[in-house]
């Protein structure tokens, strides 16, 4: 048995694995998808709010006028090809719970563990409960990605919000700040010292016109927890593998 598992190191942290994982499989063959969602997040991003708005089942009509409003059309095709959107026997497409919880942040978890796998990780799991005991005390912590190279792990939260930053939201602010606290718990519950930790956020956290973060305090706060910050900017697919492979081989060892 290989004692360089994810399993085998958590549990030599005293902690462990619970339930099931991300279904790799379906991953895999949502890839396409996701990896379009990834590029094109603002225009998904409108069409599955509009369509999360339609209290049932929209026509294929009204469906097609939606995509094509929000220059989704290719987005679209690909969920229907993926079979996200069922029918009504009137021909209706609706939404269920399974599907709804991929197009609100699920894609980003399988997002980022295609990335992983692409950027070189020997081994990583997402959508992925860990159970811990500390002092005999004991509780468990949902954790989105876990990268492992060696014997060493790498911890990625994945935060599918709201890709436009109005600085003056005070809770859109508050969720990015506690993206990055709950980042750094992991790192201090999970991992050991010289492995990274990383926020995935689909909020666009640079001003490029004026060249600078649009949200300072975030940054300032991330760079003293040592916490890596993923943003929009970096969801294209190739950038995004790039990003992952800067952070597994800077874990240390």
């Amino acid at each position: 048995m290989n004692r360089f598992t994810i399993e085998h190191v958590l549990r030599k942290r005293g902690a462990w694995l619970k339930g099931t994982r991300g279904d790799e499989r379906a991953a895999t063959a949502r890839a396409a998808l996701s990896r379009q969602i990834g590029a094109h997040y603002g225009n998904f991003e409108a069409l599955r709010d509009a369509f999360l708005r339609i209290e049932f089942a929209a026509s294929p009509e009204a469906l097609a006028e939606l995509a094509q409003s929000f220059g989704a059309v290719a987005l679209l095709d690909m969920m229907l090809d993926a079979e996200l959107l069922n029918q009504t026997p009137s021909g209706h497409f609706f939404i269920d719970t399974k599907a709804k919880r991929y197009l609100t942040g699920g894609w980003l978890e399988e997002l980022a563990w295609l990335a992983a796998m692409s950027a070189g990780a020997e081994e990583a799991i997402y959508g992925q409960v860990v159970g811990w005991e500390v002092k005999g005390f004991t509780g468990e912590n949902e954790i989105n990605l876990i990268m492992r190279r060696g014997g060493e792990l790498s911890f990625v939260s994945c935060k599918a919000l709201r890709s436009e930053l109005d600085i003056n939201d005070k809770k859109h602010r508050n969720r990015l700040m506690d993206a990055v606290h709950e980042a750094d718990n992991l790192a201090d519950h999970f991992g050991e010292r010289g492995e990274k930790v990383a926020v995935l956020v689909t909020t666009d956290l640079y001003d490029e016109v004026r060249d600078t973060a649009r949200y300072h305090a975030l940054m300032g706060k991330a760079a003293v927890l040592d916490v890596h910050l993923i943003a929009l900017e970096e969801l294209g697919w190739d950038r995004l593998v790039e990003t992952f492979q800067n952070i597994l081989s800077n874990v240390a060892g």
